[in-house]
């Protein structure tokens, strides 16, 4: 960022700790509604820990583009002041509310409320050398990485310390601090207006379109696994709670280390080629699960996550990058409204299709679905290029 050589690092530290704070309380959502149903209606619980992630995603997939839309009229800063305060506002009311149905309205007002990944995104991209895009953003996709490991191993041990409403009001400092820390950063109206695009070729009719099905692809592939994940590594691995955790880490790990690396490499590229080398890349996707489905100790098991995790930073942040390539400088912020729509869309279509293929398939074969669909994802990308 040549405005101010400060503006990106900060920017990076603000995604980084609301990334934290937001995933503070992910993984207890449910262990909170089960708390507020109590005994006697029990059985509610699966439905509305389903609503609980289902609804916010399904809210932000609807209102991102929406957000994105006003940063490109407003400047991006304000979306992203704008993003922190409603998740600090949310995360607030998450720990005095005691009704389920509350908690879960609550949580579709968080995610229609949200947009700060797309704001950070189209901001980063405003000041940043035009070439420089892909790094730019892979740099941000590492700090979120890092972000939602740490989050959780926070979040559990306020959970244990002192229950879910200290995890939620630790979650609003966070948030209040990054608010603080936005009214740094420059400005990104007057800079934004004088941009130029920097695409070195037209690019075909239909590439955004395009871009945003390899989106939907990847990402669908990418969170297959969540329903079924614990339970294969405890089950079919007999491995203990720790190495949960240290095995579903080991991906993220590998990938806040190598997405910068591979923005460097793309921004060097074409689209078209950088294309191809992500449907390479989602090939080796395809070989490394296999090579996990078939691992039967958890050494195996380990090193095929971290190599997955590297073939994960060339995928997510890249295809932002190549949206960005896709419109002009005034258009960014709905453009990468559109692609973190897809990026949940993609998500929220690999759970439903994780939670039904357990069940169709078993636990032990799991992983095998999970190769499969990034094969299609590879063969869809080809039909897209």
């Amino acid at each position: 960022m040549r405005a101010d050589g400060r503006a990106l690092p900060l920017l990076i530290s603000i995604q980084f700790f609301s990334m934290g704070a937001m995933e503070m309380s992910g993984p207890f959502w449910p262990l909170q509604i089960q708390h507020l149903l109590g005994p006697e209606d029990v059985g509610y619980t699966s439905l509305l820990s389903t609503l609980v992630y289902a609804g916010p995603m399904l809210a932000a997939m609807v209102m991102t583009p929406v957000w994105g839309r006003l940063g490109d009229r407003t400047g991006h800063k304000a979306m992203i002041i704008r993003a922190l305060l409603a998740l600090a506002l949310c995360q607030g009311l998450a720990a005095v509310i005691v009704d389920p149905l509350w908690l879960v309205g609550l949580r579709v007002v968080q995610g229609a409320l949200a947009g700060f990944l797309a704001a950070a995104q189209a901001y980063a991209l405003a000041f940043c050398d035009g070439y420089r895009r892909g790094h730019t953003l892979a740099r941000l996709q590492s700090a979120t990485a890092v972000g939602s490991l740490i989050g959780p191993i926070a979040g559990g041990w306020l959970m244990d310390v002192s229950g879910f409403a200290l995890l939620c009001y630790g979650a609003t400092v966070v948030c209040l601090v990054c608010v603080a820390g936005s009214l740094l950063l420059p400005a990104d109206t007057t800079r934004r207006a004088r941009e130029k695009p920097v695409a070195s070729m037209p690019l075909p009719k239909g590439w955004l379109v395009s871009m945003l099905l390899v989106i939907v692809l990847i990402q669908a592939a990418k969170t297959i696994p969540q329903p079924f994940y614990a339970l294969y590594v405890a089950n079919i691995l007999q491995a203990p709670n720790w190495l949960i955790g240290a095995t579903y880490a080991a991906s993220a790990a590998t990938l806040a280390l190598s997405a910068p690396m591979w923005g460097r490499l793309f921004d060097r590229w074409a689209p078209a080629q950088t294309l191809r080398v992500i449907e390479g890349v989602a090939w080796l996707c395809a070989l490394t699960l296999a090579a996990t489905a078939l691992a039967n100790e958890w050494m195996g098991f380990l090193v095929s996550r971290l190599i997955w995790g590297i073939w994960q930073g060339a995928l997510l942040p890249v295809a932002y990058a190549l949206i960005a390539c896709t419109v002009t400088p005034n258009q960014l912020g709905f453009a990468l409204g559109l692609g973190n729509s897809a990026a949940k869309a993609g998500a929220l279509l690999g759970v439903v299709v994780g939670g039904v293929g357990m069940g169709v398939i078993g636990l032990a074969h799991s992983f095998w679905l999970v190769a499969v669909a990034y094969a299609l994802a590879a063969l869809g990308i080809r039909w897209i290029r």
